[in-house]
């Protein structure tokens, strides 16, 4: 309870379990001591589950040593603003959390709050995806001189300027639609009958529709958001370590022609399947 001058008091205890972004108090040995609703939700563990362990084990692997260096700074006093790492979820879904923590020395903990900013992140990956893929097609019309009335019909249906995005981002509305659009690529990546007539009908919603919704969000259209969360499957397959050759991959982003597939994995990374694996 806190007591303020006009003598009423305020249940913080109420606004721990209420704020929508994730608060913590950890101890100097690396465990949670407490956690509000919203850690929980965002990581799908329990709190039980969450104050067992040592917090390490719930970063992603990669970076474990980049946050370990963060946590010796704030173990000698210093205070951390806007750090971003990720987390695995209990599901293995990767979450990108930005943290601001505060040391309290004299009673060995840390005061953390934490955003969930998975989404802005999903969509930066998006919009770099995106823009190669365009420079890609670009070339390729320019190369092989197709007559511009070719080129990208999908636009036909809505405003192709990709600039024109939504000012100030997607809402919470249009974030869980996405996450639907995504799901049901993820579910059928592997299908060649997988189409817009398909993803259209999942949704409930008309292919012209289904191109205002996608462009209206994303800027962008709903074959090219397909194409983009194809290569995160290949991406993520190989990041597994389940898989050892190329054609196991591009079978999983659903992609037939192994040489295109490869082609244009190595224009969006920048390294070639084969390396990585």
């Amino acid at each position: 309870m806190v007591k303020l001058k006009s003598q009423k008091v305020f249940d913080l205890e109420y606004f721990f379990e209420a704020v929508p972004d994730l608060l913590c108090i950890a101890g100097f040995d690396g465990y949670f001591k407490k956690i509000n609703p919203a850690v929980c939700r965002v990581l799908g563990y329990s709190e039980q589950e969450l104050l067992a362990s040592p917090i390490k084990d719930f970063i992603h692997p990669d970076d474990r040593e980049r946050t370990a260096e963060k946590r010796e700074a704030l173990l000698q006093g210093r205070s951390l603003l806007n750090f971003e790492n990720r987390y695995l979820s209990k599901e293995g879904s990767v979450i990108w959390l930005s943290w601001t923590s505060v040391p309290i020395e004299k009673d060995s903990l840390v005061f953390a709050v934490g955003k969930d900013i998975t989404f802005r992140r999903q969509l930066e990956e998006y919009d770099r995806i995106s823009s190669i893929l365009g420079m890609i097609k670009e070339d390729h019309n320019l190369r092989f001189k197709y007559p511009k009335s070719n080129i990208d019909r999908t636009f036909i249906a809505v405003k192709a300027d990709e600039d024109e995005k939504k000012v100030g981002g997607p809402s919470q509305s249009d974030q869980l639609w996405l996450n639907s659009f995504e799901k049901i690529v993820r579910e059928n990546a592997g299908r060649t009958a997988l189409n817009l007539e398909l993803i259209s009908d999942a949704l409930a919603l008309s292919q012209r529709q289904l191109f205002r919704r996608v462009h209206g969000i994303l800027g962008i259209t709903p074959n090219k958001l397909v194409r983009i969360i194809r290569l995160q499957l290949a991406w993520e397959a190989i990041g597994s370590g389940r898989y050892r050759t190329v054609k196991e991959i591009s079978s999983i982003a659903g992609y037939n022609s192994r040489g295109h597939f490869n082609r244009l994995f190595y224009e969006v990374y920048g390294i070639h399947v084969a390396e990585l694996l």
